[in-house]
């Protein structure tokens, strides 16, 4: 049973109760003054659970906003690893799918989210006592065009990064996935919160 079920249930079990004890001609003050508590702390715990519901993942005004629309994202860094398009682009598409009622279309979204991954970058960070670099850090960088044909005071335009770092004894091509899958969380996760999760 959802929580507007569940609060219907209890308004009328109130009311209900509340009769009876008016038929029974119960006028003890006390009996009526915890009813009343008892009623009004059950409603108040139930719209307290409506509102965490409502902002379970998402703040968003469903009556209003249906569909968002996701460009693909292509590659544009000087440094490219095919692979990381698709890692990319699934993880976006996946985590409205996932925390969101919003019905995702190819054009004409309420929500449109476009952009390319304009950065992957390898750093030497951290130096051995025999002069060599023991860390590397790599970063990722996507440039997002968010546009919200409700409400075009949300509308940006802005780049998202995220790093990680792995021992440079290691070769890159060894640990790139399970590195640009973590990055690539790390920048949806971002991208989520700054577009619909903004409260």
């Amino acid at each position: 049973m959802d929580w507007k079920k569940r609060r219907e249930c209890i308004v009328r079990k109130c009311i209900v109760h509340s009769e009876k004890v008016h038929s029974e001609k119960v006028h003890s003050d006390g009996v009526h003054v915890f009813y009343y508590a008892l009623c009004t702390l059950a409603l108040c715990t139930l719209f307290s659970c409506a509102i965490s519901y409502k902002f379970n993942g998402a703040s968003i005004d469903y009556e209003k906003t249906k569909t968002i629309q996701i460009d693909p994202f292509p590659i544009r860094s000087s440094y490219v690893w095919a692979p990381m398009q698709a890692i990319f682009n699934n993880r976006l598409t996946d985590i409205y799918a996932q925390q969101t009622k919003l019905r995702q279309v190819k054009r004409g979204g309420d929500l449109v989210l476009a952009g390319e991954i304009t950065g992957f970058d390898q750093y030497n960070k951290g130096v051995s006592r025999d002069g060599y670099s023991s860390q590397v850090q790599l970063k990722m960088t996507v440039n997002v065009r968010f546009t919200n044909t409700k409400n075009h005071t949300e509308d940006f335009e802005r780049q998202f990064s995220a790093t990680t770092e792995y021992d440079a004894t290691q070769q890159l091509i060894a640990v790139q996935e399970e590195l640009v899958t973590q990055m690539t969380k790390d920048i949806t996760d971002q991208i989520f919160n700054a577009t619909v999760a903004n409260w």
